[in-house]
């Protein structure tokens, strides 16, 4: 039952059926042929696995997120960017990385981060005589740090998945978020020393940075009251992303004033079907989870691993490599839904912890964001920046080196996803 289950599934992925539909149809035909269930507890399975208060932060996070993209948060970030950073070599690539960290504090999202920032940024580097392509690379694998540190939608739904802390997981993403963007930084400033790109001409100014911090402070506050308040137990990460979405709102409509009413509610329009999208995909992988579980494929797959004469390294090393494979072709929260169930037996039998886990996935499962055939992050980035696919692939690549460097890093050195900012 189980190899006619993925036989399915890869089959329908195969012809192009959306990976939630795949999910569905392959566990119905399968839970249908081996228990004769009647179809009519299916609906009744799906929606059991969506009633979790955790995961009602995911939408939360996501309207928080395009309030923020569309509420004249990204100018003033990057303006404060660049008074930071600005005047190093290949000013702009570096002001580009830094303000996609800053927003990825805020959005939880690697699309709405490259977004945001890109559509700024990208025409000004070209503009500056940054290669265009050069321009739209730093920008995709910038807006995949979107993902990894807190707040992320990914994080949230790997949290309900694995049933760990949201709270913690948010925590293990901040050092190694931060490690992501100062290793692109290098790189940045590698490749510009190489092709000659220069500094802001503007050059650094501590009044210049005293003046844009207090233009971008109440975007910076979002992440210290949101992270603040989870830390300090005054509100739960479900909690926080509903205090987020009133933040967002109050800041943009009467603060900023750049949301509009008919804006807002092409805002409110996207964060629905964005929400309906990942809700249906947990609602059909519950049913697939279902299938896992009665033919004990997690179980197995954990007693092959610790049966074999694999050390715990080599262990570690082939399951990045898998999730490196399956990012480039499925779409992040589905893998997160599909395979924590699957992968994190085998994780904890070899002692990793699950919040760790946590970590190594997502930031594996980043590096798919900017790797085809999938890739939405160079898609993204392609559409704004005005660039064919193919040479995008090309100009991203040394960045893809350093982030398996990243991936190493992280996935061997757990200190830097089990430190403790709370506890002295």
């Amino acid at each position: 039952m189980a190899i006619l289950l993925f036989t399915i599934l890869i089959g329908l992925i195969i012809i192009n059926v959306p990976i939630a539909i795949a999910l569905g149809l392959a566990s119905v035909v399968v839970l249908y042929l081996a228990t004769g269930m009647p179809l009519i507890i299916l609906p009744q399975k799906m929606f059991a696995s969506l009633d979790s208060f955790p995961l009602m932060a995911a939408p939360f996070f996501i309207l928080a997120g395009k309030l923020m993209e569309h509420g004249g948060i990204s100018e003033r970030l990057i303006e404060f960017a660049k008074s930071l950073v600005g005047q190093l070599k290949g000013g702009l690539a570096h002001v580009s990385i830094v303000a996609c960290v800053f927003f990825a504090a805020i959005s939880g999202s690697a699309t709405a981060t490259t977004a945001a920032v890109g559509g700024i940024l990208i025409p000004a580097m070209v503009k500056a005589g940054y290669d265009r392509n050069f321009s739209t690379a730093v920008q995709a694998v910038g807006g995949t740090t979107g993902i990894i540190i807190p707040p992320s939608v990914p994080l949230v739904l790997y949290g309900v998945s694995a049933s760990a802390s949201v709270s913690s997981l948010f925590i293990a993403g901040i050092l190694p978020g931060i490690l992501i963007g100062v290793s692109l930084m290098i790189v940045a400033y590698i490749i510009s020393i190489i092709k000659g790109y220069g500094a802001n001409a503007e050059g650094f100014s501590v009044r210049k940075i005293g003046g844009t911090f207090k233009n971008a402070l109440l975007a910076l506050l979002m992440p210290v009251i949101i992270l603040g308040g989870i830390y300090g137990g005054i509100f739960t990460p479900t909690e926080a992303s509903v205090v987020a979405v009133v933040y967002g709102l109050v800041i943009g409509i009467f603060v900023y004033k750049q949301i509009t009413w008919s804006k807002l509610r092409e805002i409110l329009v996207s964060s629905v079907v964005i929400t309906s999208t990942i809700l249906f995909i947990i609602g059909t992988a519950s049913l697939f989870g279902m299938v896992l579980t009665r033919e004990r494929v997690p179980q197995n797959i954990a007693e092959m691993f610790m049966a074999s004469d694999l050390s715990p390294i080599m262990i570690l090393l082939l399951v990045n490599l898998f999730l490196l494979l399956v990012g480039t072709f499925m779409e992040t929260i589905a893998a997160i839904i599909i395979l924590t169930p699957i992968l994190l037996p085998v994780m904890t039998s070899i002692g990793v912890d699950p919040i760790h886990f946590g970590i190594i996935m997502v930031a594996n499962l980043a590096i798919g964001l900017v790797t085809p055939p999938v890739g939405i992050a160079l898609f993204v980035g392609a559409q704004i920046g005005k660039t064919k696919f193919e040479p995008l692939v090309k100009a991203v690549l040394p960045f893809l080196i350093m982030m398996l460097v990243d991936i190493l890093l992280i996935t061997f050195i757990p200190q830097l996803t089990l430190v403790d900012f709370v506890t002295p």
